[in-house]
């Protein structure tokens, strides 16, 4: 399967950071003495960075733990698809492009379960754009994360929520799955403020970042993980949510236990962006995060998507369908009845147009209200 080629004006590089965080034991598996994470780097690349591989969407491990545990096996039988096979538009190793002023920088964060690479389309093209982009895998939360001694760290999810559910301490668990991806991102940006010998960034992009610039987006919890680290961290200058609750419970409309950032709101900018149906009126936890927030927000609304429209799943979904002949109803169960080059377009705009309005003061005015180019794309009053 194929992935849509970046559209800016730089080529991709990419590198694996193996990150340790020795002050912290690992909160979903006894024993483990410090908390492991694997996170991708992408970053504009020199022009010959061709010459460089280019990055595999999924490791072998991650593929098969994506095959065994992902949201869309109701219609894809599991050992059909070749998870690994697919290639990023990064590549690997290739030298940073030479740059002036130092690199704005942008985290992604998935949904629940799902591999840090499941965002792959949008990770490229902001790092087309000049962007340094940072995505992270929440391990033992993702299906699968592979480390580069072999090792890989398989999901506990499934049976964390069998427990919770006989407890009856579902709210209690998805606070923690809060609070540990939080502490996970916050953990990532201690590791990118480390400058010289002691940085695990790629020796081109030390002492080159922005950090006055960060913002972070991601899907689903991804989504929620990026309004909520923003709310706790003052490094976070701006936010997207892709379709993500940010209450702690698992129905749209249920307005109980908030979480704090939905108690507070932000005082920084804020993009929702929903499936259709999603909105600040239809989503409790959107409405109260609306409702609190002092800083700049909008709500759009993706028409005739679905929550996974805002992963690569809405390029890959149907390659899938052609060689295995899915129905069309099954298609849209998953990726809605949009045409998957209009929504991918979409979120290709109007993402890369949020950060540089408030990362790089650049105003497009691509937010002031709805665009002919996209009329996909609803804004919500």
């Amino acid at each position: 399967m194929t992935l849509p080629a970046p559209t800016g004006p730089h080529q991709v590089g990419t590198a694996s950071l193996h990150l340790v965080d020795h002050r912290r034991h690992d909160p979903w598996v006894t024993g483990q003495a410090h908390r492991e994470l694997m996170v991708s780097v992408r970053y504009p690349a020199q022009e010959d960075a061709g010459r460089y591989p280019l990055a595999p969407q999924m490791l072998p491990g991650e593929a098969a733990g994506f095959d065994a545990l992902n949201s869309f096996s109701k219609y894809v039988p599991q050992g059909k698809v070749d998870w690994g096979a697919t290639r990023t538009h990064a590549h690997q190793g290739a030298p940073v492009a030479r740059h002036r002023g130092r690199l704005p920088v942008v985290l992604y964060s998935p949904g629940a379960g799902d591999p840090r690479s499941l965002g792959s389309t949008l990770c490229d093209e902001l790092a087309s754009r000049g962007y340094v982009v940072v995505s992270i895998d929440h391990t033992y939360e993702a299906a699968g994360v592979e480390f580069p001694d072999g090792r890989v760290a398989r999901s506990v999810m499934p049976a964390e929520m069998e427990r919770a559910e006989k407890a009856g301490r579902m709210t209690e668990l998805l606070k923690k799955v809060s609070g540990v991806r939080v502490a996970d991102t916050r953990f990532v940006l201690d590791e990118l403020t480390k400058v010289g010998r002691s940085s695990p960034l790629p020796a081109g992009l030390r002492g080159a970042l922005d950090l006055k610039a960060i913002g972070m987006f991601g899907q689903s919890a991804g989504g929620f993980t990026a309004a909520q680290t923003m709310h706790d961290d003052r490094r976070i200058k701006a936010a997207v949510n892709m379709d993500g609750v940010m209450g702690y419970t698992q129905r749209d409309d249920d307005p109980s236990n908030p979480s704090t950032v939905g108690l507070d709101g932000v005082d920084r900018p804020l993009l929702l962006m929903g499936k259709e149906g999603d909105t600040h009126h239809t989503v409790a936890s959107w409405g109260a995060v609306w409702g609190h927030s002092s800083g700049w927000h909008r709500d759009l609304t993706l028409g005739r998507s679905t929550h996974a429209s805002y992963t690569d799943a809405e390029s890959l979904i149907p390659q899938i369908a052609r060689r295995l002949d899915l129905r069309r109803k099954e298609v849209i169960k998953m990726i809605g009845s949009i045409d998957p080059g209009r929504a991918v377009a979409a979120q290709r705009a109007y993402v890369p147009a949020f950060f540089d309005r408030w990362l790089r003061g650049r105003d497009s005015g691509l937010f002031d209200g709805p665009s002919d180019r996209y009329p996909e794309v609803r804004f919500v009053r």
